[in-house]
């Protein structure tokens, strides 16, 4: 038996993409060297992609032109994404992201704080003009309850006079014997009902000018407040996670951490700080406005009471005059003052 065993014949066949005899191996080597260094590609600019495309048979590849093939193209480096081109929810995301962290941090503050465990910033001036602000808001918000009541009550009494009134005045027409004491009741019921009315409207005056301090002037400056205390949390909790990172060790992993909560603490101390001054300046011009705002209501007031009580009629037009406040014209088609209330 010989040595040499006879080779497949078909494995020494080249076979291209046509089926074709391929030159010889030298010839094909020789062409392929020119045609590298005449500007093709080198080896460490080639890609390697494997696909499935082609099939073996008998030891003999197949190229078989796969589809879409001739459409893929070498591409290198890096894929750079413009900033047009980002996903909105990609930022709205990370949005949400930092703020499940801030209400996380500032609920485990405000949980530590009920429970004693943890600390928090307190200005004692400040604090005790905002505490004597919510004291007084409930006070004024009284006064103006039971004025309501009164005026209520007035009202109710008002309209019982002038029903009175006008029965006496006609009865004092269809009593002869009677005529003159029927006719003094009625006119003093009427006298009684006017000077009622003008009342009334001393007292919805009040009433509107104490509701709109509370709801309006005072009730900006509470939104301050507000908005002053959660950044008095924040400002706490950014301020404990800070401490509790100083409190551990320095290595590689916590060093840029602690930059990090660093920068935060300040942003939340600077905010702090600026909500602080913005409520001392707001409680400040408040005051000065509630001062005066009562001051006139009370004077007002107390007017307009002592002057009906004491039957002085011409005392108590002149304090609603000076007040600049009109009165609706009793038996007219506009609703009563307690009716828009």
């Amino acid at each position: 038996m010989s040595d040499e065993s006879p080779k497949n014949t078909a494995a020494e066949i080249s076979v291209t993409s046509n089926g074709d005899a391929d030159e010889s191996n030298e010839d094909v080597f020789q062409r392929d060297v020119m045609h590298s260094g005449s500007g093709g590609l080198s080896l460490a600019e080639t890609h390697i992609i494997s696909t499935n495309c082609g099939t073996v048979t008998e030891g003999i590849n197949e190229a078989v032109p796969c589809e879409g093939m001739m459409n893929v193209e070498a591409k290198s480096g890096p894929v750079v994404v413009s900033d047009d081109l980002k996903n909105p929810a990609i930022e709205k995301l990370e949005l949400v992201r930092k703020w499940s962290i801030n209400t996380y941090k500032c609920t485990k503050q405000i949980l530590s704080e009920k429970l004693g465990r943890g600390s928090r910033t307190v200005d004692l001036e400040l604090e005790a003009q905002i505490e004597i602000l919510r004291d007084n808001k409930r006070k004024y918000e009284h006064i103006i309850k039971l004025s309501q009541t009164l005026a209520t009550q007035l009202f109710q009494m008002v309209q019982t006079q002038r029903q009175l009134g006008d029965a006496f005045a006609d009865l004092s027409l269809k009593s002869p014997e009677l005529h003159e004491e029927f006719g003094f009741n009625a006119d003093t019921q009427k006298l009684l009902s006017k000077n009622g009315e003008t009342l009334l409207g001393a007292i919805n005056f009040f009433i509107s000018s104490v509701n709109t301090l509370i709801e309006k002037t005072i009730e900006d400056t509470m939104v301050n407040i507000k908005q002053y205390e959660n950044a008095r949390v924040e400002y706490d909790a950014y301020r404990t996670d800070l401490e509790e990172l100083n409190l551990g060790p320095r290595d590689a992993t916590t060093v840029p951490k602690i930059e990090v909560c660093q920068q935060q603490f300040q942003i939340h101390r600077e905010k702090y700080e600026k909500m602080r001054n913005d409520v001392a300046i707001k409680l400040k011009f408040l005051e000065e406005n509630k001062v005066k705002v009562l001051h006139n209501q009370l004077v007002l007031f107390h007017n307009a009471m002592a002057a009906y009580y004491a039957g002085n009629q011409q005392q108590l037009e002149k304090t609603l005059k000076q007040f600049h406040i009109k009165l609706k014209i009793p038996g007219g088609d506009s609703p009563s003052w307690l009716e828009e209330q």
